[in-house]
């Protein structure tokens, strides 16, 4: 049976995967101002359950600093990221963010000692692997975007270390609270240069990109501080399937069949990293 950290981040990479598709569809409108909506209706449904639950909003002073961090780094990668989205195949584009979980595997294991084995460095390699094959056969992936992608993952990768650095410490309502709150007044002034007024349906899926962040960052939160963020992390590459069938349902996308292999090293490399203790009896 599957822990309580997997079957969280399985959840919640359907519903970011779902969110993701609904960026991709208002691709015409600058990321930065999907964002601050986002940010907008996220921080209002915080604000609400934290008031509903009674739970102090602003955490315990000594993990305020944290908090912080998590929100300046959070906003930074989610800009890019959603520029991304906008701009590359939906697949792909979930693909190059998922370096994020290898990065914060990486991360955990240098400020917080969590163990690294071995073996997993090989399963990190068919990850990157797989990626590059994406990168090299994708004529799609425009060479500033994949640069935009990597270091967006970077600074997710040190948000989710933020959020494991907390683990047991936080309410995970307080945690998702400070993304938004810190993410409305970076990406507000961002769009004041570059507004683009949304219309008709743009409503529509702008609500629905806040309302299901709230739900798969509540996800991920509860992912991250219940197991081992190198195990959670690699589980959060299940997106690749939702996106690739998004892809194509909604917006008709293929791929090269190099590209296809690229991206079954990436799955098998994720599936090895999270069974590999069972299926080498490490820690019995």
């Amino acid at each position: 049976m599957l822990s309580k950290g997997v079957q969280y981040m399985l959840l919640s990479a359907l519903v970011m995967t779902t969110m993701q598709t609904c960026v991709k569809v208002v691709s015409h409108l600058p990321a930065a101002e999907v964002v601050f909506f986002r940010a907008s209706i996220s921080v209002v449904m915080s604000y609400i359950t934290l008031r509903a639950q009674k739970v102090a909003i602003w955490g315990k002073p000594e993990n305020r600093p944290i908090l912080w961090a998590r929100g300046v780094f959070g906003t930074i990668a989610l800009v890019m990221v959603f520029a991304t989205f906008q701009n590359m195949p939906l697949a792909s584009a979930l693909l190059l963010h998922y370096l994020a979980p290898i990065f914060t595997a990486l991360l955990t294991a240098i400020f917080l000692k969590e163990r690294l084995y071995k073996v997993q460095w090989l399963f990190f390699l068919m990850c990157f692997a797989g990626i590059f094959l994406i990168k090299g056969f994708d004529s799609r992936v425009n060479s500033l975007y994949f640069m935009l992608a990597v270091v967006g993952a970077l600074f997710s990768a040190a948000a989710y270390t933020c959020i494991r650095k907390l683990k047991g410490n936080e309410h995970p309502i307080v945690i998702v609270f400070y993304f938004p709150f810190v993410a409305l007044p970076i990406t507000g002034l961002m769009t004041i240069f570059n507004w683009k007024m949304p219309i008709g349906d743009d409503w529509i899926y702008l609500l629905a990109i806040g309302i299901l962040t709230q739900i798969g960052q509540v996800l991920l939160t509860k992912a991250y501080q219940a197991e081992e963020a190198a195990k959670v992390a690699s589980v959060n590459y299940t997106g690749i399937i939702y996106g690739l069938a998004f892809g194509f349902l909604f917006f008709g996308e293929t791929y090269d069949w190099m590209v296809y292999i690229g991206m079954a090293l990436v799955i098998v490399g994720v599936l090895l990293n999270v069974t590999f203790k069972k299926l080498f009896k490490i820690g019995r």
